[in-house]
């Protein structure tokens, strides 16, 4: 079976590291072809080295001419694949209708967002992703959510409810685990004590990501007597960052927050963690919550996505945009980490990633679903 990937780039994201990890992991019968609207970016080179096919395409950044439509078309043409699974608006829109008129009928469209304050985040994505629920119903053949909060949002603007199959993040275990010695030396380099209660973030800086709650969450802390330190890892989380620094100075916490900017050791940096804090307005279905827990570091998350699906009885789920509720629940963690043990927690934590996020379980529902859209008749939707 070739299944050809289109996505219009390949930077840092959710989605991009979601299908970089499907590219990679042991097929089944499944002959992968990726193409990017853009370049390389992160992850083009690394896949090629793997023996994976990527097709650039060039395309200027958010934008597409009638040129480049009918090139993606070519492409897919030549390409002759069984499957087509588009990642994210841009993608499901655009290869979708190059797929649909190029004959191609086992399209299989990617929602990688919750579709959350989408409104006022980008108006553009908001618009494309209300076009694609008109056209759902003739377009795509299925349609691929990674959390249950996206697929009931999407149902709401309108997408083909009949369509629609869950499939949520996998993680790989090898690589997302807790690392003692990383833990030992990270602190180190830090200057903090074995003993000093560490909490973090990862993420780019982004509105959706809502940095001035966490913020403002750890000063509270740090007035209720719990003295914490701060790592902000992410794209733009750095002291040439205006912003932030005038958030950091306003809160009083300037010295209690580390800030490490962009990073490619963070399986190393979670595990120097104690607690992991996700302070988002709204996410699909957040890795970084999945990613900690299998490094053996339980969340703090706000009620966003599927994060409390994540979690589910390991961690502890606070509203969006509430300081004091999010000093709570910090407050909470470490008190559970107290009583029980952070080898207890870390077990446990790990635990439900292997039971309920493997990597293998994930490759296996992908591929499932496209032998389904194959075996389906003509005008009727997979069974998965």
């Amino acid at each position: 079976m070739h299944v050809v990937h289109v996505i219009s780039g390949l930077g840092q994201g959710g989605a991009e590291a979601v299908l970089n990890r499907l590219l990679l992991a042991p097929a089944h019968g499944v002959r992968h072809t990726l193409v990017s609207f853009t370049d390389d970016g992160l992850y083009g080179a690394s896949l090629r080295a793997a023996g994976i096919s990527v097709i650039t395409l060039g395309m200027a950044p958010g934008k597409i001419t009638p040129a480049n439509f009918v090139a993606l078309r070519r492409e897919l043409i030549a390409l002759k694949p069984d499957v087509v699974q588009t990642w994210m608006y841009h993608a499901d829109a655009i290869a979708g209708l190059a797929a649909r008129t190029a004959g191609l009928r086992h399209i299989a469209w990617g929602i990688r967002n919750s579709g959350e304050n989408l409104k006022s985040s980008s108006k553009s994505a908001w618009l494309l992703a209300r076009f694609c629920g008109l056209v759902s119903r003739w377009l795509p053949q299925t349609i691929v959510c990674c959390a249950e909060g996206a697929r009931a949002r999407h149902v709401q603007w309108g997408y083909d409810a009949d369509k629609m199959v869950v499939i949520q993040n996998g993680y790989d275990l090898t690589r997302w685990q807790r690392n003692l010695q990383a833990r030992t030396r990270l602190r180190q380099a830090w200057q903090l004590a074995p003993d000093t209660r560490v909490i973090g973030f990862v993420a780019r800086w982004n509105p959706l990501k809502d940095h001035r709650t966490l913020i403002q969450a750890l000063a509270r802390c740090k007035a209720n007597g719990l003295d914490l330190r701060c790592v902000l890892i992410g794209k733009g989380l750095d002291a040439d960052n205006a912003e932030l620094m005038r958030l950091l100075r306003e809160a009083d916490v300037v010295d209690q927050v580390i800030l490490l900017g962009m990073r490619d050791d963070v399986p190393d940096i979670m595990s120097a963690l104690d607690v992991h804090v996700l302070s988002s307005l709204a996410e699909g279905f957040p890795n970084v919550v999945a990613e900690a827990m299998a490094c053996g570091v339980p969340g703090v998350v706000t009620d966003v996505g599927d994060a409390v699906v994540i979690v589910g009885d390991t961690g502890w789920v606070v509203p969006p945009q509430e300081p004091a509720m999010l000093a709570e629940g910090i407050g909470k963690a470490f008190a559970a980490l107290d009583s029980e043990g952070s080898q207890v927690i870390a077990e446990r934590v790990r635990e439900r990633v292997l039971q309920e996020f493997s990597l293998p379980k994930m490759v296996q529902r992908y591929e499932h679903t496209w032998r389904a859209m194959l075996a389906a008749e003509p005008g009727q939707n997979a069974r998965v």
